[in-house]
């Protein structure tokens, strides 16, 4: 009789055990996606390259790092520290947030691309106390109608990029080397309303590299 009891008991308990698999099955996937997602936000951080510019309106030479994005790579963003050396006064810091898009990829072939098109803006700041974002109270109100701290920049330009083989990578995918014109806010205003300006009072020329991480 005690046998049968205890029989009884441990078929009802192989029971409600197989009855709860499923939910504890399910409570250990909904964990192992909430850390892979977890996990992927923080890739997501990593960035996917680095570049190093020469002038640009942010300054001599800047270096920085940057995230590709879309379907085909084709959005960049990008965050560099420049520095513009001691002329008149002490050498300056710039920092630059720098937002790129580059439609269309063509295929060279050797492992050689090209996008004929890249396109962006950026905005740049001196990190500077003579530098402002509201004018001073020492300048009659109204005397100066901008910034002399932020400057909204665009761009056009074009890339040519070396894909190096997978056998022969140790820590760059691509390199790619790159040529821009350039205006900020400032100098466009400057143009429209001076027509004695020309473009190369208002057009910057600028040259890059970048290197492709992930």
């Amino acid at each position: 009789m005690i046998m049968k009891l205890y029989t009884i008991k441990k078929t009802i308990y192989m029971g409600v055990l197989l009855l709860l698999m499923p939910y504890f099955t399910h409570a250990e996937n909904k964990d192992e996606e909430r850390a892979q997602r977890y996990r992927t936000t923080w890739e997501k951080l990593i960035p996917t390259h680095a570049k190093l510019q020469f002038a640009g309106s942010m300054g001599l030479l800047s270096a920085g790092v940057g995230w590709d994005y879309g379907k085909r790579n084709q959005w960049e963003t990008d965050v560099l520290i420049g520095f513009i050396p001691h002329y008149s006064s002490s050498a300056k810091v710039t920092f630059t947030i720098k937002q790129n898009y580059m439609p269309w990829n063509v295929d060279l072939g050797k492992n050689f691309s090209m996008e004929p098109l890249a396109c962006g803006i950026y905005l740049n700041t001196v990190m500077d106390e003579d530098f402002w974002v509201k004018e001073p109270d020492r300048y009659p109100h109204g005397y100066y109608n901008f910034s002399t701290k932020i400057r909204t920049n665009v761009y056009v330009g074009q890339r040519f990029t070396y894909h190096i083989n997978s056998d022969k990578r140790y820590w760059t995918r691509a390199v790619t080397v790159f040529y821009e014109i350039s205006s900020n806010d400032l100098y466009i205003a400057s143009a429209f309303g001076n027509s004695y300006l020309k473009p190369k009072d208002y057009l910057h020329l600028s040259f890059g590299v970048k290197l492709q991480l992930l």
